[in-house]
């Protein structure tokens, strides 16, 4: 217990010790950074400020982007400031932070994305029954649900995380404080607990899964019955964005973490907690944008508004 006491901080992982490639790493992530806050930021405004737009499948993409800003938040920019102050520590009451808002916001992303799986279920299958079903006091209760299920499962699971006692030292061998590389300095006798609550966090997550694929197995039976081409074109267009982000969501978690943590960390182990821990909160956006003519013709007007303000306002100046 007292090895676990003396551990006041953590040393996080530099992407390199040469001055010039930590300003690049910092730039390369400034960038990514304000990517995925100015994505998420005007996806939330433009189905904030247009009325139509005020819809189940909307609102939970909203809630999607609040979440990826969350997510993105919680690792990059105390990179990015490491990066740039030279530095490698993040505090003991920083790293349990860093690990309780990592679980929680990319918990509730995949139990979202289960929702929002529901909702075009419900839409495409049982179209006479979707107002009823998705009304307004279901969708805050769903997304309220989520909110408070996953923030309880994410403190639960950051407490046992933090019970075990640390006898490998204080180097996590990452850019963030991630849970696989924490059980590295865990000593044998604590390490099985954790162990036992990943394994039920794994069940949670095919769980999550296998709802998301027997709903578009009843989707895509469904699509293929319906005899006007145009139709068909457009149930399938409003289900690609989802089934786009749930494909990237489960694709670099998976590669991230059946990859075997090995006992240094190499370039491919940086890369791949770069892929999902930072690739979903950029592309999410992209995605919707561009695949959803709502979201684009929206993001047109406000634009155009914008500029609009703009110039009347320099008139006025003038």
């Amino acid at each position: 217990m007292s090895n676990r006491t003396t551990v006041t901080e953590f040393l996080l992982l530099k992407f390199s010790d040469i001055r010039e490639l930590q300003i690049l790493h910092f730039m390369v992530f400034l960038v990514i950074y304000l990517a995925a806050l100015v994505g998420n930021l005007l996806i939330i405004t433009v189905v904030l400020l247009h009325h139509h737009l005020h819809t189940p499948m909307y609102f939970f993409l909203m809630n999607l982007s609040i979440l990826d800003i969350g997510s993105i938040s919680v690792t990059v920019p105390k990179s990015m400031a490491n990066s740039l102050m030279n530095i490698r520590s993040i505090s003991y009451s920083g790293c349990v932070a860093q690990v309780f808002l990592f679980v929680f916001f990319v918990s509730a992303d995949l139990a979202l994305l289960t929702v929002m799986a529901y909702d075009r279920y419900i839409a495409i299958c049982q179209p006479l029954h979707y107002e009823r079903v998705m009304n307004r006091r279901a969708c805050i209760q769903m997304a309220a649900g989520v909110w408070i299920s996953v923030f309880l499962y994410s403190a639960l699971h950051t407490g046992n995380t933090f019970a075990i006692t640390f006898c490998g030292g204080n180097m996590v061998d990452q850019f963030f404080c991630e849970i696989p590389q924490l059980l590295k300095l865990a000593c044998s006798d604590t390490y099985l607990s954790e162990t036992g609550a990943i394994a039920f966090s794994v069940c949670l997550a095919l769980s999550c899964f296998v709802l998301i694929i027997v709903s578009y197995v009843h989707i895509f039976t469904m699509v293929l019955r319906i005899p006007a081409e145009q139709r068909r074109h457009k149930a399938f267009s409003t289900c690609l964005p989802h089934l786009t982000v749930v494909s990237l969501f489960f694709c670099t978690a998976n590669f991230a973490y059946s990859h075997p943590t090995s006992s240094s960390t190499s370039g491919l182990d940086l890369v791949v907690a770069v892929l999902y821990s930072v690739l979903p909160a950029v592309m999410n956006p992209i995605i919707y944008s561009i695949r959803n003519k709502e979201i684009k013709a929206a993001l047109r007007k406000l634009i155009a508004w914008r500029l609009f303000t703009k110039n009347k306002l320099s008139m006025f100046s003038l």
